[in-house]
């Protein structure tokens, strides 16, 4: 009875919490389609990003060889993970959730369609939606530009959003603009998502600490957020906003992983002794197997 009492605990415990992990997408959400038709190019594109961002987790596509985290990484090749909508692909990708990082830092909403460009070449019957272009009056996708100017005295990166049209540049006002700063592992987002104004204007506040090369420069990214509306719209640009950094070389100080000339003394000096006595058991034994010989040759010459 007890036996019984304590199994179905475990059961009803295991179905709480396979509940509990089911990742429901917003409907809203779920619906996103992608803004270009997948081609070649795009999956090509995309299995590039998802070896360098996805795949150290999640395994090839098709191979049931994710790593093993509990819960496990799905096979996005699978049954279960072809039956997502394109959107809901997008939105965990993009949000991330507990084990499973966010992208929208490190990925442009491009990269991220065509990683699910890729993956959907694992699904024969897959058909794709492509969504409907809309645009805001006046605007031309592809002749917009993002214009930086440093306001050194108010600690002020400004950036001018402008559409380029027959008549001359004209001021794109209400666009939300997020600015990062580049770093090795994603990118570190800059103050708060601003819009622009009537002038197309928007400012950004750096922080004080905000840490640069040796010289202080930091490599920042803008980006229009509405990419439904002005398409993949960044710039990139470099300023002597952040604080001087001189970080050593990885291979700088003595350590385990680097070159001989650098690793910690200990280790150079156990490795030496463990060589060093291999070779003296080598050479006594074949001093003694030396001994044994000439013993042998002379007992055969004095007949015994």
């Amino acid at each position: 009875m007890l036996k019984r009492y304590f199994a179905a605990i475990t059961i009803l415990a295991t179905l709480s919490q396979a509940k509990a992990e089911e990742w429901v997408v917003p409907a809203d959400k779920a619906k996103k389609v992608s803004p270009f038709a997948f081609t070649p190019e795009s999956k090509k594109a995309g299995e590039a990003l998802y070896k360098a961002n996805c795949m150290s987790c999640h395994g090839m596509p098709g191979k049931n060889n994710a790593i093993p985290l509990v819960p496990p990484p799905p096979d996005l090749a699978g049954t279960v993970a072809q039956s997502l909508e394109d959107g809901e692909f997008f939105y965990k990708i993009t949000e991330g959730r507990g084990p499973m990082p966010s992208f929208k830092n490190s990925l442009s909403a491009n990269d991220i369609w065509n990683i699910i460009s890729y993956l959907r070449s694992f699904n024969d019957k897959y058909v794709q939606e492509v969504a409907r272009k809309i645009t805001r009056e006046g605007i031309t996708e592809g002749n917009i530009q993002i214009l930086f100017k440093l306001i050194k005295e108010n600690k002020q990166l400004q950036a001018e959003v402008m559409n380029t049209t027959a008549e001359g540049k004209k001021p794109i006002e209400g666009a939300a603009v997020k600015l990062f700063a580049k770093r090795y592992f994603g990118n570190l987002p800059i103050d708060e998502e601003r819009e622009t104004d009537a002038s197309g204007m928007v400012a950004f506040d750096f922080p004080k600490d905000l840490p640069g090369d040796s010289t202080g420069m930091v490599h920042l990214s803008a980006k229009l957020v509405d990419e439904d509306a002005f398409g993949e719209v960044k710039s990139d640009t470099v300023f002597a906003i952040g604080a001087p950094t001189c970080k050593p070389a990885l291979n700088e100080q003595r350590a385990m992983w680097n070159v001989v000339q650098k690793a910690p003394l200990w280790i150079l000096f156990t490795y030496t002794i463990g060589v060093l006595t291999i070779w003296g058991i080598i050479f006594y034994i074949l001093l003694q197997i030396r001994k044994i010989y000439i013993l042998g040759k002379n007992k055969e010459i004095l007949g015994e």
